[in-house]
């Protein structure tokens, strides 16, 4: 398989993921449904939304592959009349406060299916880029039921990292959720690096921030993290998950670590 241009170049404070919420504003900017109407109109639109994809990418030191336009098309049509994203169930188990600040939350996660792939780029971002684009493709059709999936929230990250807690691993897992109507019979990717994962029952310690997600912040966090449970020794010591709730792109967005209780 040819391999996507994901290549960086400048601040690792950049961003390097590209997502829905990129696509609202300009979606919103008066483009209408009767741009469909004919295969010319729909060319014509692909076109326009590709180019406007690269734009922002460029933004972000990301190179948008050409072959990106159909799906960037199909979640651009979904969007327009999904009302909400499905989220990944859980069960609050109990939660730490101090000075009316939740410190963390303890969840338990059921056993589910997600779609995942692993990618080994020299820098966190990239990866994160080439594997979000490959779930993409998956999510918008090209998989074995031909249909299209529907984005659920967070996308997660697994990253690992050396016994002190200072560098991150290039090796870097991102993984989507399959909605629940999937989870009995999954969608086969026809991208043969992505592979469909039970995960099993799991209980993780969760702190929510908010900003930007680069190597620098999610080692940041990984520490905050750590400080505030006071018995770390519980969970994994070198596997943890980033999860994003909003657009990387965005200021104030989203985000949570996650640390993995030993079973």
């Amino acid at each position: 398989m040819e391999r996507e241009n994901c290549q960086m170049s400048g601040s690792q404070s950049d961003s390097g993921v590209i997502t829905m919420e990129d696509l609202e504003g300009f979606s919103e900017e008066g483009h209408s449904d009767s741009a469909y109407n004919s295969s010319l109109q729909d060319d014509a639109e692909q076109e326009r939304l590709l180019n406007y994809w690269q734009n922002v990418g460029r933004g972000h030191q990301v190179e948008v592959p050409r072959d990106m336009a159909e799906p960037i098309q199909q979640l651009t049509r979904n969007n327009r009349t999904s009302q909400e994203r499905e989220i990944v169930p859980f069960r609050l188990i109990s939660q730490k406060e101090k000075c009316g600040e939740i410190l963390y939350e303890e969840r338990l996660y059921e056993k589910a299916k997600w779609a995942c792939i692993t990618v080994h780029e020299k820098q966190y971002e990239q990866s994160i880029c080439l594997g979000f684009m490959k779930l993409m493709r998956y999510i918008c059709e090209q998989n074995s039921t031909g249909t299209y999936l529907g984005l659920t929230i967070p996308v997660v990250t697994i990253v690992h990292t050396e016994e002190s807690r200072t560098v991150l691993s290039q090796a870097v897992t991102v993984a989507y959720y399959l909605p629940l109507e999937f989870q009995n019979q999954p969608p086969q990717p026809n991208d043969t690096e992505i592979m469909i994962q039970e995960w099993p029952t799991t209980i993780v310690y969760s702190r929510t921030f908010r900003g930007t997600t680069n190597e620098q912040s999610i080692l940041h966090e990984i520490n905050m993290l750590a400080e505030a449970l006071d018995f770390s020794e519980i969970c994994l010591e070198d596997s943890f998950i980033m999860a994003g709730y909003t657009n990387p792109a965005a200021r104030n967005r989203h985000n949570e670590i996650w640390f993995l209780r030993r079973l």
